[in-house]
């Protein structure tokens, strides 16, 4: 895990945000950083390699291949994390709040 994976399970572990994560899951053929299963919520947080040559290409193509099985995601950059953290959470409230509503983020 990056420092900032690490940074964002202590804040997210324990239903800490109302809601259960799981962390290093599979689904289909993809492991996701963090995953609720009630939500269907993949968080995924992105490291200095997903922004290497092509990468954002296949992170892509994983994404697209994930949605259309029904999980939601929400990305952040290792930096905001680790530099922006309350403004992470907060984004992750949100998306907490309108998947639990039934209106998709």
């Amino acid at each position: 895990m990056t420092l900032g994976e690490i940074a964002l399970w202590r804040e997210i572990k324990g239903k800490k945000l109302g809601v259960r994560f799981s962390r290093q899951i599979p689904i289909n053929c993809y492991i996701v950083d963090f995953y609720c299963k009630d939500l269907k919520l993949a968080i995924e947080v992105d490291g200095s390699f997903h922004f290497k040559d092509g990468q954002q290409k296949k992170d892509a193509r994983r994404q697209k291949s994930l949605e259309s099985l029904g999980v939601h995601f929400i990305r952040f950059s290792d930096f905001d994390v680790k530099n922006h953290l309350s403004w992470v959470l907060e984004e992750i409230r949100k998306t907490i709040d309108k998947l639990e509503r039934g209106n998709h983020p």
